[in-house]
C-alpha cells in the first residue's frame, strides 16, 4: 500500500504563517467595547451656588456627551445658594444625554440637595449629610410661601422620577411635612448617609475610588474639569467688588463725554465698562434684554434733560429712576430674593460714592495742575509774564522817543514815531492833535505818553519798563 503524502508549496506555507500572525490583531478588533478604557469627568460643585457655576456645568455635560464620555459625576460640596442657578444646573442634568452622578462629598444643603437629587443615582461619603432645602433670602429667613411651594414641587418630581419616596425630599424643603420614623412636624429634615442608604436614597461609598468602584467604571480614565478662562473672566466681572468699580468707570467716561466736544477716549472707556457690566451678567443668566433696554432708555432720558430741555424736570426723575431700576434688575436674576435686592442696592451705592469722591477730586486738582497749565488744556485765572503769557510785544526801545499825536489822545490815540503809526495812552490830561509827545513806559501794548514842554527841560522816562 503506498502512503500518498501532499506537498504544499511555499506560497501556501507563507500564507497560513500570516493568517497565524493576524489572529491577534483580529481577535482584538473584536474585542467586547466593555472591555475598553472609558472616560469619567468628574465636575466639582464646591463653595456656592451661583449663576456662575450654572454654565459651567451646562458647558462640561455637553462636552462630555460630544466626547461620548461613560459618566458624568458632580463633586458635591455645598452649603447652597441661589436657586435659579440651581435650577439651572438640573435642567443641564435632565437634559443630559450621558448618564450623570452626584457623589456627595462630605455635604449638600439647600441647593445642593437639589443638585443631587437631579442625578440619576446618589452616592454619599461615609460621615456625609444632605437636606436642608428651604428657600432662604440673604439674611436667613425663610423665602416666601411662592418659592417654597415651587422648590418643594421640584424635589418632589425629581424624587418620582427616580422612583423613590417623595416625602422625603419634600420634607427637606418644607418643615410641616412629618414622616413617621425619620422626621416629626416642625423640623426640617437632613439625612445622614446611612439614614439615605436606609430610605433607598443613597450609596454609602469611602472615597472617590469606592465611586468609580459602585459604578464600575474603575478602569475609566477621570477628567477633572475646571473653569475656563471666558468663565473665569465673567465671574471676575460680575463679583460684587467689582461690578461698582465698572459701573463707576462708565458713568464717569458718558458724564465727560457729554461735557465735551465730539466723542473720545472718556466715551470710548465709559461704553467699554458698562458693556462688560452687563455683557457678563447677560451671559451668566442675571440680567436680560429687558433690563439693558431699560438702562438705555434711562441714559436717553438724562440725557435729553442735560442738553435740551431746561432746568430738571419729568424727563430727568424718569431718567434716574429707569436707569437705577434697569441696573438693580440685571443684578438679581429671575428668583431674586431679598439678600439678592440688598446686594444690588450695595453695589449701586458703592457705584455712586466711587462716582461723587471722583469727581469730586477731579474738580479740585486739575485747575490746579501746573503741566495741565503749562500745556494749555486748562486756562489759569490769570497769565502771568514769568509764565510766558503776554498779550502784546513788548517795545522797550520806543520809551524815550519823541512823536507827534496825530489824534486827540482822550486820553488813547495814535502817536507818530518816525514813520511808524503806534498806539498810545496819555498819562493824565488831554493831548490834542499835533502835540509833541514822548514815550514814558512801554507796557505790552500800552504805550504811555506825555507832552513834550519846549520851554522847560523834560522829565526821564521811566527806566526798567517792561
Amino acid at each position: 500500500m503506498n502512503t500518498m503524502k501532499s506537498i504544499q508549496s511555499p506560497a501556501a506555507v507563507g500564507a497560513r504563517a500570516g493568517s497565524v500572525a493576524l489572529l491577534p490583531v483580529l481577535a482584538s478588533l473584536c474585542m467586547p467595547a466593555a472591555q475598553a478604557a472609558g472616560q469619567v469627568v468628574r465636575v466639582p460643585v464646591t463653595g456656592t451656588v451661583e449663576m456662575g457655576l450654572a454654565p459651567f456645568v451646562e458647558r462640561v455635560v455637553e462636552e462630555a456627551e460630544a466626547a461620548g464620555a461613560d459618566a458624568v459625576v458632580l463633586d458635591i460640596e455645598t452649603q447652597g445658594g441661589r436657586v435659579d442657578a440651581a435650577l439651572r444646573i438640573t435642567s443641564a442634568v435632565g437634559r443630559a444625554r450621558v448618564p450623570v452622578y452626584a457623589f456627595v462629598n462630605m455635604y449638600a444643603y439647600s441647593a445642593g440637595a437639589m443638585i443631587a437629587l437631579s442625578a440619576e443615582r446618589v452616592l454619599m461619603r461615609e460621615g456625609a449629610v444632605m437636606g436642608a432645602a428651604t428657600p432662604v433670602d440673604g439674611s436667613g429667613t425663610k423665602a416666601s410661601e411662592k418659592m417654597v411651594s415651587a422648590m418643594r414641587a421640584q424635589m418632589r418630581a425629581m424624587s418620582e422620577a427616580r422612583g423613590l419616596d417623595p416625602a422625603v425630599a419634600e420634607a427637606m424643603v418644607d418643615e410641616d411635612i412629618a414622616i413617621p420614623g425619620v422626621v416629626e412636624a416642625g423640623k426640617l429634615l437632613t439625612v445622614t448617609t446611612q439614614e439615605a442608604v436606609d430610605l433607598g436614597y443613597a450609596t454609602a461609598v469611602t472615597d472617590w475610588n469606592g465611586v468609580l468602584a459602585a459604578l464600575e467604571l474603575e478602569e475609566s480614565d477621570v477628567t477633572e474639569a475646571s473653569v475656563n478662562w471666558a468663565e473665569r473672566i465673567v465671574r471676575f466681572f460680575t463679583n460684587p467688588v467689582i461690578a461698582p468699580f465698572l459701573l463707576s468707570l462708565g458713568f464717569l467716561g458718558l458724564l465727560v463725554e457729554i461735557k465735551t466736544a465730539g466723542f473720545g477716549l472718556a466715551g470710548t472707556a465709559g461704553l467699554i465698562s458698562l458693556a462688560l457690566f452687563f455683557g457678563a451678567h447677560l451671559l451668566i443668566g442675571l440680567a436680560g434684554a429687558e433690563d439693558v433696554i431699560l438702562v438705555g432708555v434711562g441714559v436717553i432720558l438724562v440725557v435729553v434733560e442735560i442738553l435740551v430741555v431746561p432746568g430738571f424736570g419729568i424727563f430727568g426723575i424718569s431718567g434716574i429712576a429707569a436707569l437705577l431700576a434697569g441696573l438693580v434688575m440685571a443684578q438679581v436674576g429671575s428668583m431674586p430674593g431679598r439678600g439678592d435686592f440688598v446686594q444690588a442696592g450695595s453695589v449701586l451705592l458703592a457705584a455712586m460714592a466711587i462716582v461723587t469722591m471722583t469727581s469730586w477730586s477731579l474738580l479740585r486738582s486739575l485747575p490746579g495742575s501746573w503741566r495741565l497749565r503749562r500745556s494749555g488744556v486748562i486756562l489759569g485765572e490769570s497769565t502771568d509774564r514769568d509764565e510766558g503769557y503776554t498779550s502784546a510785544e513788548v517795545r522797550s526801545e520806543l520809551v524815550g522817543q519823541v512823536g507827534v499825536a496825530i489824534t486827540d489822545l482822550r486820553p488813547a490815540g495814535v502817536g507818530l514815531f518816525g514813520d511808524e503809526r503806534v498806539d498810545v495812552v496819555s498819562e493824565s490830561e488831554w493831548i490834542e492833535e499835533g502835540t509833541r509827545i514822548r514815550v514814558m513806559s512801554a507796557e505790552g501794548y500800552r504805550h504811555v505818553v506825555r507832552p513834550v514842554d519846549s520851554g522847560s527841560a523834560d522829565p526821564a522816562p521811566a527806566s526798567g519798563s517792561e
